[in-house]
């Protein structure tokens, strides 16, 4: 079999959606000739954990680890966090701290520490990996970010060994949703991009997971640059009761709810169909799974919504694909950052396999919107159509509206045979050169 080193620092026990692409894809690789080698850290500072995952990695894969310093201690001192705390992704915060002090972490965070805090694993990652690839050879290597750490480790092992690399942005560098918020210098962020542009130049291939995504990373150098979309497993499927849904009118929000995803629309679309319709508010429930910023709970406080609203934190993910099918509506709320045509949610594709209507807020005419309305699995009503919204709420609530969702274009293994497909094309024309 043709041998892949993967690099990435989320791997299990870490949990949530950036987990599980390179989880599944190493899941399915040896069905189609490739057997993977997985490079992570040891005992990474994830926001959240999930041994569930663990049941995923079969025993005949090697999983290499090393050690990992980052500097969460001193940003736990500043904030005021316990030693303890995690540490959320996206600016999501879930109490309220001081403001200067937030500020100051995030200049921190942006400036000194380039491209990540995960820098310093970077030396000791090619110290290690060099001397494990003397001894076993691998055909191609993988670097998958964030952080994009995992790039520049790769990039090295490229420049030393001539191995073909594959870099891949789950999610953007420097056009993410929060880069903004890093209160960059003009030098930090010269050499944000003045590194995005390497990474991107010289990768003999660039993967990503929409299209909007791909046009932009050619647009800033990249040369080579195919669309693999996240997707479902469908063994994760399996014995889920599909018929058996709350006795309340449920809708569920799975994954990080951060402050930019916090679309005030949707709160006063419900708090007015709650004032207008007593049987509505008797019945509706709002859950929220996953990590929720503080700014969310002040939004369902000023619109009367938190005696309906349920949240139960971080669960399993064998838990969340229960919740998702027990659901009657399934939320989902597209960040409202200048990317946001480009954002394609990791969760979209397990909400379209369970076969529940799904609710969308944001851009009409961006990816995700093109994948809920080839997959006949929701609606998508744009930041501002306050009454488009209430008529869908009301619509789902009365079962006027039917979806026949069909997802199996996103199954992780159909996804994984494309994913084998592109490395065996590159293999190839390295042999003609």
């Amino acid at each position: 079999m043709k041998k892949v080193l993967i690099i990435t620092y989320y791997w299990p026990p870490s949990g949530g959606a950036g987990v599980q692409r390179w989880l599944k894809f190493v899941k399915y690789l040896p069905q189609f000739g490739w057997e993977p080698i997985v490079y992570t850290a040891d005992s990474g500072e994830y926001p959240v954990i999930d041994n569930s995952l663990l049941d995923d990695i079969s025993k005949n894969v090697t999983v290499l680890k090393t050690p990992i310093w980052e500097p969460y201690d001193f940003y736990k001192k500043l904030t005021g966090r316990k030693k303890e705390d995690k540490i959320n992704s996206g600016f999501l915060s879930e109490n309220k701290n001081p403001k200067f002090l937030e500020e100051l972490s995030k200049w921190i965070r942006g400036n000194l520490f380039i491209p990540d805090a995960r820098k310093y694993w970077i030396k000791p990652s090619v110290k290690f990996l060099s001397h494990f690839l003397k001894n076993n050879p691998v055909d191609l290597v993988i670097s998958s970010g964030p952080p994009h750490t995992t790039h520049l480790i790769a990039e090295k092992i490229n420049n030393i060994f001539n191995i073909p690399w594959v870099s891949d942005f789950r999610d953007p560098w420097t056009n993410i949703d929060f880069y903004k918020d890093l209160k960059l210098t003009k030098w930090a962020d010269s050499k944000h991009r003045r590194l995005e542009r390497e990474v991107l130049n010289k990768s003999d291939l660039v993967l990503t997971i929409g299209s909007h995504l791909k046009k932009e990373l050619l647009s800033l150098g990249a040369h080579n640059v195919e669309v693999i979309e996240n997707g479902y497993d469908q063994e994760d499927f399996i014995n889920q009761q599909k018929n058996v849904l709350d006795n309340e009118f449920t809708i569920a929000h799975i994954g990080s709810f951060t402050p930019s995803r916090n679309h005030k629309v949707l709160w006063q679309a419900l708090e007015q169909i709650c004032n207008e319709n007593p049987n509505f508010k008797k019945s509706f429930r709002l859950k929220l799974i996953g990590k929720v910023d503080h700014s969310v709970n002040e939004s369902l406080k000023e619109t009367n919504l938190l005696e309906n609203t349920i949240s139960m934190g971080y669960i399993s993910h064998n838990n969340v694909i229960k919740e998702q099918h027990k659901s009657k509506v399934l939320l989902l709320m597209v960040n409202n950052t200048p990317n946001a045509k480009g954002i394609i949610t990791g969760k979209v594709f397990e909400y379209i396999a369970s076969g529940r209507p799904i609710l969308v807020i944001g851009p009409k005419d961006g990816d995700l919107s093109d994948i809920i309305n080839k997959t006949n699995s929701g609606i998508v009503c744009n930041y501002n159509d306050i009454d488009i919204l209430k008529s869908s709420i009301l619509e789902m609530y009365n079962d006027k509206l039917v979806f026949k969702p069909n997802a199996s274009a996103y199954s992780r293994l159909n996804l994984t045979k494309n994913l084998s497909n592109l490395l065996n094309k590159l293999l190839d024309s390295k042999k003609v050169k």
